[in-house]
């Protein structure tokens, strides 16, 4: 991605040997652990009695994480 894009130089985390889900995991890997978070974090709020107008928010701001372009 352009460094726009990500908000900072692309390839920073790699040339300052930064670990990262990715650089461990590898991409398959690191999507499929991150979509398993977002599932339990999204049983976790099941479970959480809160109202379905604060989950929401909530839910919605772990969806855009695990589903961001970059």
């Amino acid at each position: 991605q352009s460094a726009e894009t990500l908000g900072k130089t692309a390839g920073k985390d790699a040339d300052a040997n930064k670990p990262t889900y990715v650089s461990l995991l590898g991409l398959d890997a690191a999507r499929a652990e991150a979509l398993s978070l977002r599932q339990r974090a999204d049983d976790a709020l099941a479970r959480s009695g809160l109202a379905a107008d604060a989950v929401a928010p909530l839910r919605a701001l772990a969806d855009r994480i695990v589903h961001r372009d970059h």
